[in-house]
């Protein structure tokens, strides 16, 4: 008689083993191992066989391009995330904050799709049919081409697809979906494999694009396992406050198109809209004040114009404080001690706090002599003129090298009417801006 398998499976990251163990040796969660059945082995086996399926190799030079066909969205910002627009057949996961806006963005993005005549189906498993007609009249997006279908079971969507064709269809949300052939609950490891295994299969055979709502854990991650992001063609995260008026939609994977580029939206009464005028909304022009700086950081292939302010105050404990909102903080903590060895100001005893306005989050070095120009301004209290933006990237030695892309960012900086720019190396191009060379931070000083 063969002896009988057993697999047990961590329901926080989804790691397989077939022993059980307290902790999650991939994720570190604590018993979070449950002991699979007979059926839940075979879609364990079945999701893994069909992404490490074995193929002949065939010579790069009588393979055949794809050519990726888009539709637009007709929402400018949205479809610059995904790289030019809707590609059919494409199975894409957004994921954010409970309120950030993801069902509104996608209801309006329906409505936009259905107005082109095409059939629209939006799967709500969180919300009534009668609650998303009340969002649909407040955001006008009530057309003949959406349907509405208030079902949590993959099943019944299946059937739905059999009775109408759709080229566009809206699933909120993945986590509240669930297969009747699984027994696991709604949100499992073992549910969310098996129904994005089944929609990722849909929409390649019938050239659907399918668009999955993902709620987030507290650490900022898809809740689920990880295969979830590994099976998609496209992942982008909503970014910002609930409470704030912008969103950032930031693509983290796409597989027809750059990861780079972000989509700005606004929240207004009327739903989430394209942010028109994205240059001046993440930096103030009003009176100039200590600890305040302007950079410019390139979002893909967009320069944003950002306002870097620092607060730097006497500590009264043993223990000086260092938080960032929006700057990496170890990176913050590399640019005191160089102030301190460098150009010997003691900030050993003052606390620092750095913020980027706007909610964005900095991703690149561009902004480190920004950062260095607010801390010294708020130390010294002095004011830098809002004419001066700061580009260049801070080394350990103290140097300040140059920045890619750094023409269009004092373009960027020229349209908003700034006349001076502090940058690390001479613009190929010329400009009409006051261009002043720094390539050491102890030249900063001499700037003040």
């Amino acid at each position: 008689m063969a002896k009988k398998t057993t697999l047990f499976e961590c329901q926080h990251c989804g790691f397989s083993t077939p022993r059980w163990m307290g902790k999650c040796t991939n994720c570190g969660a604590w018993d979070s191992f449950i002991e699979l059945n007979d059926h839940q082995q075979e879609v364990v086996k079945q999701t893994k066989s069909a992404s490490s399926s074995a193929s002949k190799a065939i010579s790069i030079n009588e393979i055949k391009e794809n050519e990726v066909f888009r539709y637009s969205s007709l929402d400018k910002e949205l479809d610059g995330v995904l790289g030019g627009g809707i590609v059919p057949g494409s199975l894409t996961l957004i994921g954010g904050s409970p309120g950030v806006g993801k069902s509104t963005l996608l209801l309006k993005v329906g409505s936009n799709i259905a107005s082109l005549g095409k059939n629209v189906l939006y799967v709500t498993g969180e919300e009534s049919a009668g609650q998303i007609k009340l969002r649909a009249n407040r955001l006008n997006s009530n057309k003949d081409s959406l349907y509405l279908l208030s079902e949590i079971r993959l099943e019944q969507v299946l059937i739905e697809l059999e009775h109408r064709q759709y080229e566009f269809i809206i699933i909120d949300s993945i986590q509240t979906m669930y297969s009747e052939n699984i027994t696991s609950a709604a949100g499992s490891v073992t549910q969310v494999r098996q129904i994005t295994f089944e929609l990722m299969r849909i929409a390649k055979e019938k050239e659907i694009a399918i668009f999955i709502i993902g709620h987030i854990t507290k650490e900022g991650s898809i809740a689920g396992p990880r295969v979830l992001e590994h099976m998609v063609d496209t992942v982008l995260y909503f970014e910002g406050d609930s409470s704030q008026e912008l969103r950032i939609l930031r693509g983290f994977k796409n597989r027809f198109g750059p990861t780079s580029e972000i989509g700005v939206f606004e929240m207004r009464a009327e739903g989430l809209i394209s942010a028109t005028d994205v240059a001046s909304r993440f930096f103030s022009r009003n009176s100039e004040q200590s600890g305040s700086a302007l950079t410019v950081i390139m979002e893909g292939s967009r320069p944003i114009i950002l306002e870097v302010q620092a607060l730097v105050s006497e500590s009264h404990t043993s223990n000086s404080k260092r938080q960032a909102t929006g700057f990496d903080n170890n990176r913050l903590n590399m640019l005191l001690a160089l102030l301190e060895r460098k150009l010997e100001i003691p900030l050993s005893g003052y606390d620092v706090f750095i913020n980027i306005t706007g909610g964005i989050k900095i991703t690149e070095t561009a902004a480190d002599l920004a950062i260095l120009a607010a801390i010294i301004s708020s130390f010294r209290d002095r004011a830098i003129s809002k004419e001066t933006v700061f580009i260049g990237e801070v080394s350990l030695v103290g140097d300040v090298r140059e920045v890619y892309a750094l023409d269009v960012r004092l373009k960027e900086a020229m349209m908003q009417n700034i006349s001076k720019a502090l940058v690390a190396k001479k613009p190929l191009e010329k400009t009409k801006m006051k261009v002043f060379i720094v390539d050491e931070v102890t030249k900063l000083l001499e700037w003040y």
